[in-house]
């Protein structure tokens, strides 16, 4: 089949490479995002699906809107029999999605209809889920409700990060959308509706979002910890300013402090919550880059009383 591909972020990356790696199908097109500043100069930076397509020396459409005329105009010219999509991050108008004759497949990395949206990962992360997975489904003007082709599975590790559970998806799931492709190309795979039942919401999470309640048990501290690591990054208050956390982990043992509390050692940094103490590993003051716990203790010299948690911010 001709492919018109759309994505836009890394993680969309290995489905680019495994389509354009494919013998059985041309990836003649890119789409994706406007380029976007970046960096402290903040100069304007094309996406990770857009550098690759331009290595590869594959067309690259970058619409402000995917409505745009002048876009859904090349589109019909370049005559798509598909397009798979990967992390696009802009909503299809109908007019776009009826030009493909097969339509427009998307990989989403969960296993649907649970945690449609926008961080499925992020969510099965925080919900404490054990098996997670990615889902092949043809796109229609619902959230992430259309048929499914496939799905596989992803075991969520302990000590998962969402970075850590994307990437493993990103290559798992590049070779179940290559498969899709070949399936809708011979005819052997039917997309199948979703059931009504079970179905979840993953909205993007926002910095409030991230917030740590040292309140909450010392299970729920860790998984939004890990959950939105590395973005929105989890955080908490010290003297009055943000202080990220980029990783940590509940202790076994039972440990007297109360939430927000603070036991400073030679070589660790425990924080008591709503059940028992966990232990900050590597955090991230404001304006600096990522340091062991330990060594942030040490610099700021925490004195008898300081703690996690207060409600004002700088």
């Amino acid at each position: 089949m001709r492919l018109v591909f759309a994505g836009t972020p890394e993680v969309a990356v290995p489905a680019l490479d495994a389509l354009i790696a494919s013998e059985r199908h041309e990836v003649v097109a890119v789409v994706t995002r406007p380029d976007a500043p970046a960096g402290r100069g903040r100069r304007l930076v094309a996406s990770p699906v857009a550098e690759r397509a331009e290595e590869a020396g594959i067309e690259v459409l970058k619409p402000n809107r995917p409505r745009d005329e002048e876009f859904l105009a090349r589109l019909r010219e370049i005559g798509p029999d598909c397009c798979p999509v990967v992390a696009y991050g802009a909503l299809l108008p109908k007019v776009a999605l009826d030009i493909p004759a097969r339509g427009w497949v998307n990989l989403h990395f969960s296993l649907l209809p649970a945690w449609r949206g926008a961080a499925p990962v992020q969510h099965a992360i925080l919900a404490g889920d054990q098996i997670t997975g990615a889902s092949t489904f043809l796109i229609e003007e619902g959230l992430d409700s259309g048929p499914v082709y496939g799905t596989v599975t992803e075991e969520v590790r302990p000590t998962d990060t969402s970075g850590d559970l994307l990437t493993r998806l990103a290559f798992a799931g590049s070779g179940l959308l290559a498969a899709t492709m070949d399936g809708i190309e011979d005819g052997t795979l039917q997309a199948v509706p979703q059931p009504p039942d079970g179905v979840s919401l993953a909205p993007k999470l926002t910095v409030e979002d991230a917030q740590v309640d040292w309140a909450a048990p010392a299970l729920r501290v860790d998984r939004v910890v890990r959950g939105c690591t590395p973005a929105p990054g989890a955080w908490t208050v010290f003297r009055g300013e943000r202080l990220k956390l980029v990783a940590a982990r509940p202790l076994p043992a039972e440990e007297g402090l109360a939430p927000g509390d603070l036991a400073v050692g030679k070589s660790h940094v425990h924080v008591g919550t709503g059940s028992h103490a966990v232990e900050l590993l590597w955090v991230q003051p404001q304006g600096k880059k990522p340091m062991r716990a330990a060594d942030w203790a040490r610099g700021v010299r925490i004195a008898p009383g300081e703690r996690l948690g207060a409600a004002d911010v700088r």
